[in-house]
């Protein structure tokens, strides 16, 4: 039997995409990659009252705001020198088995397009709601909740018995281009809870700012929302001077209302009647540093009881990252994208630093564990067998030509006006145990940025966090580095720390499976590194793995079984098409690649979104859609890549396609790639605008057809 060991620990089911932009104001400068960090105190206090909040709010957001107001997420610019290019599913019924939504932690419920029972698949594309027997195979009800000239609107969908709350994340007031719509899309988010029996809305709320995530326990669903100040500010001249254009914004957030900051939102009954509600400053929190420019608002939703429970509470603060377990909700604000403007991509020599010696891991003078520089990879790991599927070319070594010379603009190192954001990650968590509103437990900080929720992992009374460091250059560079703190769940303060992971490099996907981490980092090679957390205060690298291309997701597939899924690459770093690996982690100390699907040209949304991906246990099914391209748009195919999964191997079973569209005059027409996959009993079923198929899971014989019509 093999070991390993996250042999007794719960293993987590799998999502995310990478984090949005946001501020974070009054922390301390940045560090260098790999340094060890102090973390500081940022505990939440509750305001005393409305003209408490209202002072410290015109006073944060006075120092911060702009001399063109307080912005949005932005990207941040700094001329200077050149930058190196950037469980098993469970069966929940008495009927047939079925796959439920791919997520991080089990018992805490994500939103998603498609959810079952085993009995209904329930969807959402194009704005509408739709109902399928399975047993039928037959559409037995659809709710249009988005005008037919707005379906391009995203949507995702959370389930609890015969409930369903419909998560519209807005459509920003864009239209596609070519689109004629009657009325342009709403602009913020709406939370639409409806009845699937009568398949009738209940009623809905509208907050006002921009959507962060959500998670469900049990029949609670907690979202976080994030809005910014309704402050209107004068318009200034064009040759006004940026000093005086910053005075005026001033003068105008420290006449502003109280109403400007506190979050707002609106509430519909089932008759279509509405109410306008604010959050109560008495609900509202804040830590000792803090913008003013950001609000985060927890709304949760108990969807057995309906909307009248939402009881919200916010935080002056940003947040971009959600992560859940069935007792904690966690939010997250990452610092602020930036990146050096290049005038002309040459290449700078890299720097040379203090390493620790090959092969083993060494403590800096603070106790800090750092990753050792290049442990010894596992040489069969290094090798892929032969195969006569033409699917799997030989990849061959990229040529690459030297860059030329070229000049840069003075760096931002020469420019004392600017000053690179502050390279750490704040994180705040709430006790969601009891029902009504979250409560505020704690608040930490951590070096670095993170790549999703996966980076994010609560265990044992610790929570583990993986962040990469930049060095100061805002994308990945000769300074980069990434690391893996230990904080405690309690307090969220520093436990343990390993550093120096994959320096050159960032991190492009994190799994955490019970007292084992697994990291990979990537800019020519895939180093995957195995982390051993059993002592939270000495976390070490115990192994790493050199192989070409990179895992964009990790996924647990059985006791010392990794899959991954990302791209293969060349051996200078260029993708060449998506890869399927087979992982053994049974001995941390070697982990090794048993086999290796590839398939040239192609990408899969599984590499960002890993809902897209099912795993299926009980017969070792793994799928996920696959987009191919080729030299002409007609060569170009879409579907559901069905593949086995052994002990030793992973092969392929074959393709699921959808029928694809006719020609139309829409802007927007439907899509026939395929961007989900179910299983429910022996039927394999494939979900994409176009409809829904059923297939033979051994097969994948065609069962049957449902398209969809609006």
């Amino acid at each position: 039997m093999r070991t390993s060991l996250g042999t007794a620990a719960a293993v987590a089911l799998a999502v995310g995409l990478v984090a949005a932009a946001c501020t974070n104001g009054g922390s301390p400068a940045a560090t260098s990659a790999g340094e060890p960090v102090a973390l500081g105190n940022i505990k939440l206090v509750s305001y005393t009252g409305c003209d408490d909040m209202l002072a410290g709010l015109r006073k944060a957001t006075a120092e911060n705001v702009g001399p063109y107001g307080l912005g949005g997420n932005m990207i941040f610019f700094a001329t200077g020198g050149a930058a190196d290019a950037m469980a098993k599913s469970e069966a929940r019924s008495s009927g047939p088995s079925y796959s439920t939504t791919n997520v991080n932690e089990a018992g805490v419920d994500e939103p998603d397009l498609v959810k079952t029972d085993g009995k209904r698949i329930i969807s959402f594309s194009r704005g509408l709601l739709r109902v399928v027997d399975v047993a039928s195979k037959k559409v037995t009800g659809t709710l249009r909740l988005i005008p037919a000239d707005q379906g391009w609107s995203p949507g995702d969908l959370l389930v609890h018995g015969d409930r369903a709350l419909v998560l519209l994340s807005g459509g920003g007031g864009a239209i596609p281009m070519g689109a004629m719509a009657k009325r342009p899309a709403f602009a913020g988010p709406k939370y639409v809870l409806v009845d699937l029996k009568d398949l009738k809305v209940l009623g809905s709320i509208t907050p006002a700012g921009s959507h962060v995530d959500a998670r469900m326990t049990g029949s609670a669903v907690r979202i976080v929302v994030r809005s910014q100040p309704e402050i209107t500010f004068p318009e200034g001249r064009p040759d006004e001077p940026e000093a005086s254009l910053i005075k005026r914004n001033q003068d105008a957030v420290r006449a502003a209302p109280i109403d400007a900051w506190l979050p707002a939102y609106e509430i519909a009954g089932p008759d279509g009647t509405t109410r306008k509600e604010k959050v109560k400053c008495e609900q509202v929190s804040h830590p000792e540093d803090y913008t003013g420019t950001s609000m985060l608002t927890v709304h949760t939703i108990d969807l057995e009881a309906g909307l009248g429970t939402d009881d919200p509470i916010s935080v002056a603060a940003d947040g971009d990252t959600v992560y859940a377990t069935p007792t904690s909700l966690y939010v997250t604000s990452n610092p602020r994208w930036w990146m050096r403007r290049v005038v002309d991509d040459i290449s700078r020599p890299e720097t040379t630093s203090t390493e620790p010696s090959p092969g083993s891991a060494e403590a800096s003078p603070s106790g800090t564990v750092i990753a050792p520089k290049d442990p010894p990879s596992s040489p069969p790991a290094e090798k892929v067998e032969p195969s006569d599927d033409p699917s799997m070319p030989t990849l061959l070594p990229e040529p690459t030509a030297t860059p030329p010379g070229s000049t840069v603009s003075p760096s931002a190192e020469s420019t004392p006006e600017f000053e690179a954001p502050p390279e750490q990650t704040e994180v705040h968590r709430f006790d969601i145990t009891a029902a009504g509103a979250p409560r505020y437990v704690a608040s930490g900080v951590v070096p670095g940025r993170l790549l999703n929720q996966y980076s994010l992992s609560d265990y044992e009374g610790n929570l583990r966090v993986a962040t990469t460091s930049f060095g100061g250059e805002g994308v990945a560079s000769a300074r980069s580095s990434s690391a893996v703190y230990v904080l405690n769940a309690d307090t969220l303060a520093k436990t343990g720390e390993v550093t120096g992971l994959g320096n050159g490099e960032r991190i492009y996907s994190v799994r955490f499976i019970g007292p084992v981490g697994y990291v990979v980092t990537f800019k020519q090679v895939d180093p995957l590194y195995t982390i051993d957390l059993r002592d939270p205060a000495h976390p070490k690298v115990t192994g790493e793995l050199k192989i070409t291309g990179y895992s964009a997701y990790l996924h647990p597939a059985g006791d010392g079984r990794l899959i991954g899924i990302g791209q293969e690459a060349s051996d200078k770093g260029r993708t060449l098409g998506t890869q399927v690996s087979l992982f053994d982690v049974s001995d941390p100390a070697k982990p090794a690649r048993l086999s290796q699907y590839h398939q040239k040209d192609s990408g899969s949304e599984a590499e960002w979104d890993p809902h897209a991906f099912l795993y299926w246990p009980e017969s070792g099914l793994a799928m996920l859609p696959l987009s191919t391209w080729g030299a002409e748009a007609q060569e170009g195919q879409t579907a559901a890549l069905v593949m086995k999964v052994g002990d030793d191997a992973i092969t392929k079973t074959g393709l699921v396609t959808h029928p694809r569209p006719k020609n139309s005059n829409d802007p927007m027409p439907p899509d026939a790639m395929i961007r989900r996959c179910l299983v429910i009993g022996d039927t394999l079923w494939t979900l994409s605008d176009m409809g829904l198929k059923a297939s033979d899971a051994t097969t994948l014989a065609d069962q049957g057809w449902i398209p969809f019509t609006t």
